[in-house]
């Protein structure tokens, strides 16, 4: 489980708490251990301290700080590449998603490579479900992505995924588009949302809404680009595959 954190003070111990509950759940019937792995993008509110304190107490938990706020892209990247599971799920820290309900999207992993989750109900600002609505019009008018909530965070990548996809920063918006760029399927499960209990909103207009349409070009760009194909046979010499005589 990779869950970037900046300011997230007053939602680490519950969501600890309900994660370590929920995916200890999961356990026996996936006869594989989990992981939780909180990557601090430069928290300035007493996160940093709290995340190593609850680490000492929580052997499932591991904690990558980073330097400075590097951007909710970077904080996922370091995640993938730091995570040891075949199945790398990804939520936010702002207690909005229910970690019981990766249940719901852990059973399509045996046929998708991405499971997204779609908030059936948003419970956010009049702002936030504004500009995500424009966003989401944007995008699929331009990427024809086929996914109806590519902001929610809670997903499950097979790993080939994070190991293929290209991440620039703000990329984490596309992911969809970006696995489906590279042929691997992609499905959507509805999800409960919450109201934020704790903390503020890091998106708003600005660096949600006008950020992520000047993103798709980049998007579009490397959709036409991308390189795809399937080798159907391949043709060796004799020499090549015959065995060597030991010296």
């Amino acid at each position: 489980m990779v869950i970037p954190i900046k300011d997230e003070r007053d939602n680490l111990q519950p969501l600890t708490n309900q994660l370590t509950k929920a995916l200890g759940s999961l356990e026996p019937s996936h006869g594989a251990p989990f992981e939780i792995l909180y990557v601090d993008d430069g928290s300035t509110d007493g996160s940093s301290a709290l995340l190593d304190e609850i680490r000492l107490h929580t052997p499932e938990i591991r904690v990558i700080h980073f330097d400075r706020n590097h951007g909710q892209t970077a904080a996922f990247a370091a995640g993938f590449r730091h995570a040891r599971g075949e199945l790398i799920a990804t939520l936010d820290g702002d207690l909005q998603y229910d970690p019981a309900d990766i249940s719901l999207l852990l059973p399509l992993t045996k046929d998708y490579d991405l499971v997204c989750g779609r908030r059936r109900q948003r419970l956010d600002t009049l702002i936030r479900r504004l500009s995500s609505r424009l966003a989401y019009l944007a995008r699929n008018l331009i990427l024809r992505d086929g996914i109806h909530d590519s902001g929610c965070s809670l997903k499950i990548f097979r790993r080939p995924v994070i190991e293929r996809i290209p991440l620039f920063r703000n990329m984490h918006r596309f992911f969809p588009a970006l696995a489906r760029m590279h042929g691997f399927s992609v499905t959507e499960v509805p999800v409960q949302h919450f109201p934020r209990a704790h903390g503020h909103s890091k998106y708003g207009i600005g660096n949600r809404l006008f950020a992520s349409l000047y993103d798709l070009l980049a998007v579009r760009w490397m959709q036409t680009r991308c390189l795809r194909h399937d080798i159907v046979h391949e043709s060796t010499d004799s020499a090549d595959t015959a065995p060597h005589d030991s010296p």
